[in-house]
């Protein structure tokens, strides 16, 4: 057997084990790392692009499992959270690329990305700022990167502080960059910290049109960006779950469906991080980016935690 086909099939037979219920989404992001990074990701740009679709239609999927009214109440007592938080990390962004000199495209997409949603935050500025590919492969690397790290870390760091799941979610939702790592960290924290750390994401990442909107005016562009139908994919999937109460075991399975699925994502996922990738990532970004992570994590968790706001 020459080494492609072993490759080949090794992927697909982790693909398979992710979908059974002995793997759990932190195990999935390793194992997608691992095989990347000693074996090479026979299939990088499919995975790539089915990994998105599939962490798009988890997310709807995880809508069967909550009422409209608990998305309705998670997402509006978390509005003022949000609003405070993009503000104060888009400013602290600015303020880190002119210390550290980075470059000044690569700083505002990893200021945004960390902001808002990551690598859809990201793809949704690129075109407004005419960042070029390198500025934007190098921003996604960086915010990639520590993806990976929040998922396997927050968890920890919750149960060392013995964080309830409430607050959880909500730190998760507002601290991690990519909705894919924050439904795969308040997965492992327990059921009711993923349905508030999604909604509360979700309403996070619903801030991309109009902060995208108000930095087109600025420059002069004219490229829109639009709220990303996985949204309101959740809020319908919520609605339907309310408004048929009869077929509650239905939804229930839709649900745990999603929640399977999005592991097999995280391993897809993780078989993007390659060799390439981190190669990618310069000093500066990744120094950027860290810190501002730092930033906004440390500082969430403590207006949370000590401060009781939630």
């Amino acid at each position: 057997m020459n080494v492609e086909l072993m490759r080949k099939a090794l992927f697909f037979m982790l693909l398979v084990l992710c979908a059974t219920p002995w793997v759990d989404t932190a195990l999935a992001l390793v194992m997608g790392i691992l095989l990347s990074l000693l074996m090479g990701n026979p299939w990088p740009q499919k995975s790539a692009h089915y990994s998105k679709l599939l962490l798009q239609l988890s997310v709807v999927g995880l809508g069967f499992g909550l009422s409209l009214g608990e998305v309705v109440q998670t997402g509006r007592n978390s509005i003022w959270y949000s609003v405070v938080g993009i503000a104060c990390t888009l400013l602290a962004g600015y303020l880190l690329g002119r210390l550290l000199r980075t470059d000044r495209n690569t700083s505002a997409l990893i200021t945004f990305g960390t902001a808002i949603c990551g690598g859809s935050a990201i793809a949704a500025l690129a075109p407004v700022v005419k960042a070029r590919n390198d500025e934007t492969a190098v921003a996604l690397a960086t915010v990639f990167t520590l993806n990976a790290v929040a998922l396997l870390l927050f968890p920890l760091v919750g149960h060392w502080l013995q964080l309830d799941q409430h607050t959880f979610g909500v730190w998760s939702g507002l601290a991690i960059h990519d909705t894919s790592s924050v439904v795969g960290a308040a997965s492992r924290y327990g059921a009711e910290a993923l349905a508030v750390g999604t909604t509360v994401k979700l309403t996070r990442a619903v801030w991309i049109a109009p902060v995208v909107m108000i930095v087109s005016l600025c420059s002069g562009s004219r490229q829109k960006a639009g709220i990303p139908l996985f949204i309101l994919g959740f809020a319908a999937a919520a609605a339907i779950r309310t408004v048929l109460p009869g077929f509650e075991q239905y939804w229930a399975m839709l649900a745990a469906v999603a929640r399977q699925c999005l592991v097999v994502t995280l391993f897809m996922v993780g078989a993007g991080l390659s060799r390439e990738v981190l190669k990618k990532v310069g000093a500066k970004p990744m120094l950027q980016g860290m810190i501002l992570w730092v930033l906004v994590s440390g500082l969430t968790l403590v207006a949370l935690n000590c401060l009781g706001l939630v």
